[in-house]
């Protein structure tokens, strides 16, 4: 049931992002595709202790680097955010990660009509400290450290969730700034619709399984957010965005479309994969993404020609991206996790065709 699972997935939200399917109708046409009667049960409880996989996160990371959203040209520098005074940001420690909270003020940061199209992350690593080095040497050396950004949701019922947004090998005894890719994270926020800053944890992990790897990558240290830590290089949020006005991308609407009254044109459409309840527990990553859907009329062919089994000619998507997801499967009483890349996700381009 898997693979069929995940055809089908990738099937039905292309149908999803084109006729803009109801989440019934949605959910009607997986079951009767599935051959099932109900939803598979899949709950909060089978998130619990379960582990990412190096191999599934470097397989998702690899994925999302290869299919990351076009950056349009001539971006302008909207700001360089550092921090809210007085918010510090944690540093936690446990016997196999580092975790450092992040705090940005957004509010008021990104200039009205534009469009966020990168966001980056720069954390300073401080020089070693070699008395932060595990005394014992393993008989496999280890070089780097596995570093993490995650974007965190506030729940209102006061617990936290987290999407993973970049993450790259660092080097243990290089020092100096190390740049991270958070444009998802920016466009969660915006997304989020709500007056808070926004949230960041940076994981710091060891590159593969074991005590010693663990134990080295304790010795990585980036700069805080608190004002005691008087180590040059705070952490810094760029931000970079393009003006619509200018560079709106052709062929998006510029209001809303009205099947029949307005050209057609891709229209932005976001899946919130948090929101949908029989969703939330079985996709992993991402929460969601703008899948964007083709809206507007199409001048239609004169008479003569509809006579020669010319139809009619409606706004469909022309062209499509895929969206690398990870997800959970169930195979007996065990819950696994795994990554695949799902073709036509995402509506790039819209185009009047033709029926026959």
């Amino acid at each position: 049931m898997d693979v069929r699972f995940v055809w089908m997935l990738c099937v039905l939200c292309l149908v999803i992002t084109v006729r803009a399917f109801t989440q019934e109708g949605f959910k009607e046409v997986l079951l009767k595709q599935l051959g099932l009667s109900e939803v598979p049960k899949l709950h909060k409880r089978d998130l619990v202790d379960l582990v990412i996989p190096d191999h599934v996160k470097n397989k998702y990371i690899s994925m999302l680097k290869r299919h990351r959203v076009k950056r349009r040209a001539l971006p302008s520098l909207a700001g360089i955010l550092r921090g809210i005074p007085g918010n510090a940001g944690e540093v936690l420690y446990s016997d196999t990660t580092t975790r450092q909270n992040l705090i940005f003020d957004m509010e008021g940061r990104i200039p009205k009509n534009s469009e966020v199209t990168m966001a980056e992350l720069k954390l300073f690593k401080k020089p070693l400290d070699r008395a932060n080095l595990p005394a014992k040497q393993s008989h496999r050396p280890v070089s780097n450290a596995r570093v993490s950004v995650y974007w965190v949701q506030r729940q209102h019922d006061g617990t936290n969730r987290t999407s993973l947004i970049d993450s790259r090998l660092v080097p243990i005894r290089e020092s100096g700034w190390k740049n991270f890719d958070v444009t998802q994270a920016v466009h969660y926020w915006l997304r989020n619709k709500r007056r808070e800053p926004m949230f960041l944890e940076v994981w710091i992990e060891g590159e593969r399984v074991g005590s010693h790897a663990s134990e080295m990558a304790k010795a990585v240290r980036f700069t805080s957010q608190d004002p005691k830590d008087k180590a040059l290089g705070k952490p810094e949020l760029v931000l970079y965005t393009l003006d619509l006005e200018d560079y709106g991308g052709p062929g998006d609407c510029k209001e809303e479309a009205v099947p029949g009254k307005s050209t057609c044109c891709r229209q932005k459409h976001y899946i919130s994969f948090r929101e949908l309840a029989w969703t939330q527990y079985w996709i992993i990553e991402p929460a969601g993404y703008e899948a964007y859907r083709c809206s507007g009329g199409c001048l239609q062919p004169p008479s003569p020609l509809r006579r020669f089994s010319y139809g009619e000619r409606a706004c469909a998507m022309a062209e499509s991206s895929p969206l690398p997801m990870m997800y959970l499967v169930k195979r007996g009483n065990r819950t696994e996790i795994e990554a695949a890349e799902f073709p036509n996700m995402i509506t790039e381009k819209c185009s009047c065709v033709t029926d026959g």
